[in-house]
């Protein structure tokens, strides 16, 4: 488990899936900046939600852009619109986000 509390089997196929940011697309390690430096994205932002569906990797300016806003007003942010970044063109696991939003599972006792 990281420090994010995920698992490992889980950070192994979030690593595999998320090759480039899920928002603007940059492949990650490109060069030695910021921006194609991975860092770990809860899609809703709610720490207890470790989820396929809400874990995913951006690069640090996405996420620092993105911080604790809703996905729905970040996409409509400065940042985005001077990026491109839309509903559209983000990864398909944002998509998916978008219209089924990831929600915490609570157990019946």
């Amino acid at each position: 488990m990281n420090r994010w509390n995920i698992p490992q089997a889980l950070e192994n196929e979030i690593i595999s899936r998320d090759k480039n940011c899920v928002y603007c697309g940059v492949k990650f390690g490109i060069c030695g900046t910021r921006k194609s430096k991975e860092s770990w994205e809860h899609i809703v932002n709610d720490e207890r939600i470790i989820t396929r569906e809400n874990i995913a990797l951006c690069c640090m300016s996405c996420n620092s852009s993105k911080g604790a806003k809703l996905l729905e007003d970040w996409l409509n942010s400065k940042y985005c619109v001077k990026r491109n970044i839309t509903k559209d063109s983000v990864a398909e696991v944002i998509k998916n986000a978008l219209k089924n939003p990831p929600k915490l599972e609570t157990k019946c006792a």
